[in-house]
């Protein structure tokens, strides 16, 4: 056996792994029994050791050190190494104890948020927020440590490989310039709009799905491998070959359970179209959270928002809905989508304000990590924050601080990634009707064929053969350009009304 094949033999053994916890993880989100949980962590931080321990087995440095020097190693092969050097790097840093005592904090942390935010109760949530922090710093300053970054830089980069807040700080500070006054001209241009009739319900939980299920279909999601269900914060999750995702309902308005369906089957049409050749190994994954959360915001924002699609979109609604009258025709369904107004809740901001709400999050973990804010002032800083950013105070933590699960469930340093999404969407979508001029037909008629094929041949396919910033030179023809995401919401929010 080659050092090359000793690699990927045992990587393939620690995929396995990985996809046990993503159904367990997947599981503890969606159908497990409240009192299962302190059983769950402790099964769940088992596998985690058990993983961490296979991807900092002794004997991988030797392996890695042969497989380099392997000049035989196609460039699938040699990415492959190059990516597992990454993930042992990292992992090595890390020592098993600090793994397990991770797991089970944010286990318990989860589920403690869970009612925390159904109580707006912060003071709830703290101690044990306060003990995944604490343990986020040490695992950041080990990582940063070994790898020459910052404690913050080397969470950020478990997301957003490559990744550093300092081109972050730039990107969003030409963002947070940019954003308020827009903002302005964008409510100022709104308000001259016709005033729509309110789409009335009570639109059933079982239409809505069922309609989900329909769109998801249409765009290409493959029902062998994968599937729909209910979580508090909606996702993607699941394993290999078995991509699941998840939404909300509200029977008062279909409207945003409809987006997050498709913002979520972005994810999955990502999931679903990797390498199968070399699925279950580092080189099979997805590049970063950037590119991840481009694939969703493209769906649900670039092409799920389009004219285009409204119009195919809006006779399919009525009928699955039963309505009927002026609020239902294609223009009024698509000032419905691209409607911008000042709100508390980020999964449900349109365009032109959630960059706000990221990079608030985004300043708060930074501060939060380098110990620079007590964990306690969290509550003021964010409804400060959000005053100042989207000009609107939380009445309570749960429309505020107790929003997301990110934080609970460890997830630092992944906050960024979705406005770099955002911005990589844009450039992404942009290349692909460049590429392709029936993408925007096809949309119009329900075909996503054309779309999805480019996808798969320039994004998904690709794995993680290439870097960030090569992968998307190579798809769109230059590194991320926050100018066509500008671009693009002044098109939108100004120039087509």
């Amino acid at each position: 056996m080659t050092a090359y094949s000793a690699l990927s033999a045992h990587f393939g053994r620690a995929a396995a792994l990985s996809n046990a916890l993503g159904i367990l993880q997947w599981d503890s989100d969606t159908m497990m029994p409240k009192g299962a949980v302190g059983t769950r962590a402790e099964s769940m931080a088992l596998l985690r050791v058990l993983a961490h321990e296979m991807v900092t087995d002794a004997r991988i440095g030797d392996w890695i050190a042969d497989a380099e020097a392997d000049t035989a190693l196609d460039a699938w092969a040699k990415a492959n190494v190059r990516e597992i050097r990454r993930v042992w790097t990292v992992e090595t840093a890390v020592p098993a104890d600090l793994v397990e005592a991770s797991s089970k904090a944010i286990s318990i942390c989860e589920m403690t948020w869970r009612q925390a935010r159904a109580d707006a109760d912060f003071k709830a949530l703290l101690p044990y927020l306060s003990e995944v922090l604490r343990l986020q710093r040490e695992i950041g300053t080990a990582k940063g440590e070994k790898l020459g970054l910052s404690a913050y830089d080397a969470l950020l980069n478990d997301y957003e490989p490559g990744g550093r807040s300092a081109r972050i700080d730039a990107l969003f500070a030409d963002l947070a310039a940019f954003l308020p006054g827009f903002l302005d001209e964008v409510l100022a241009v709104q308000g001259r709009r016709p005033q729509d009739a309110p789409l009335v319900g009570p639109f059933p939980v079982e239409a809505q799905r069922a309609f989900g299920v329909k769109m998801m279909g249409i765009v290409g999601y493959d029902f062998e491998r994968g599937r729909l269900d209910v979580s508090t914060h909606p996702f993607c999750g699941g394993a290999d070959n078995d991509v699941r995702i998840t939404t909300r309902y509200n029977t008062d308005d279909f409207t945003h359970a409809l987006m997050g369906v498709m913002h979520e089957t972005g994810h999955a049409l990502y999931e679903q179209g990797r390498p199968q050749a070399v699925l279950g190994q580092p080189v099979s994954q997805a590049r970063s959270m950037s590119v991840h959360e481009s694939q969703s915001l493209l769906m649900e924002m670039q092409a799920c928002r389009s004219r285009e699609f409204l119009r195919f979109a809006a006779p399919l609604m009525r009928e699955a809905f039963g309505g009927e009258g002026p609020a239902w025709e294609a223009d009024a369904l698509w000032r419905r989508y691209t409607h911008v107004e000042r709100g508390f809740i980020r999964v449900d901001a349109d365009e032109v304000t959630y960059p706000a709400h990221v990079i608030l999050r985004y300043r708060l973990e930074k501060a939060l990590i380098a110990d620079e804010m007590p964990l306690s002032e969290l509550p003021a800083a964010w409804n400060a924050q959000m005053q100042e950013l989207v000009g609107v105070t939380p009445p309570d933590d749960r429309l505020g601080c107790l929003q997301d699960v990110h934080w609970p469930s460890g997830g630092w340093g992944y906050f960024p990634t979705y406005t770099l999404g955002a911005m990589t969407a844009a450039q992404i979508f942009d290349a692909a009707k460049r590429a392709d001029a029936d993408i925007l037909p096809g949309i119009a008629r329900g075909d996503f064929k054309p779309l999805v094929t480019w996808l798969r041949a320039n994004i998904h396919g690709q794995g993680s053969l290439y870097e960030t910033d090569d992968l998307l030179t190579r798809a769109t023809g230059r590194p991320l350009d926050a100018s066509v995401f500008k671009a693009h919401l002044r098109r939108r929010y100004i120039e087509e009304i």
